[in-house]
């Protein structure tokens, strides 16, 4: 594992409102995971998910998808493993809770080009309001959806965030691992 960044600093963190980090992404994926949009920490570092606490990276280990936890710094090791990370809206906020339902629903016409370009095998959405609200589903559930994306499985997963007390780790570990059972 190579060695972290340093902290951001609260003038960091400031400094991130509204950045958007880099989509990890390549063609024919079998997972391209979505993330509802980056906090400030992943603003401030370029990092998805990278804010201390969050459990994305345990569970991507845990659940099966990578050989070892990675650290969010260490994302670039995901496209050789078959895994993409992508948000539903580029730019970075303090919550989730300040996007609008217009910019949750035009991240989902970008995430079906996405898919449509790039023919990930899968797309996991992670986040239940946000994926509601995006795909103007109301009742949907977690699990595989009824409909694809692009000719990609769509699925919806619990989010991942620390700030997130519902679904505690073997609850999100068994809602990712059933998404890996579906693809091997």
């Amino acid at each position: 594992m190579s060695a972290p960044p340093p902290r951001p600093t609260k003038a960091d963190l400031e400094a991130a409102y509204g950045v958007a980090i880099p989509d990890v992404i390549a063609d024919d994926l079998d997972v391209l995971f979505c993330g509802i949009n980056p906090g400030l920490w992943s603003g401030a570092t370029g990092d998805h998910f990278a804010r201390p606490g969050n459990r994305f990276w345990p569970v991507l280990h845990r659940s099966g998808f990578t050989p070892r936890q990675l650290a969010p710094w260490e994302k670039g090791e995901l496209l050789g493993l078959g895994l993409g990370v992508t948000n539903l809206v580029p730019r970075s906020t303090a919550a989730a809770a300040e996007l609008t339902a217009e910019e949750l629903r035009a991240g989902a016409a970008a995430l079906e080009a996405k898919a449509a370009r790039h023919r990930p095998r899968a797309v996991a959405v992670v986040g239940m309001g946000a994926y509601r609200t995006a795909f103007r589903r109301p009742k949907a559930a977690i699990g595989r959806q009824p409909e694809d994306l692009a000719g990609a499985l769509l699925w919806l997963l619990p989010n991942p965030s620390g700030l997130q007390a519902t679904y505690q780790l073997p609850d999100l570990v068994a809602a990712f691992g059933e998404l890996r059972a579906a693809l091997v």
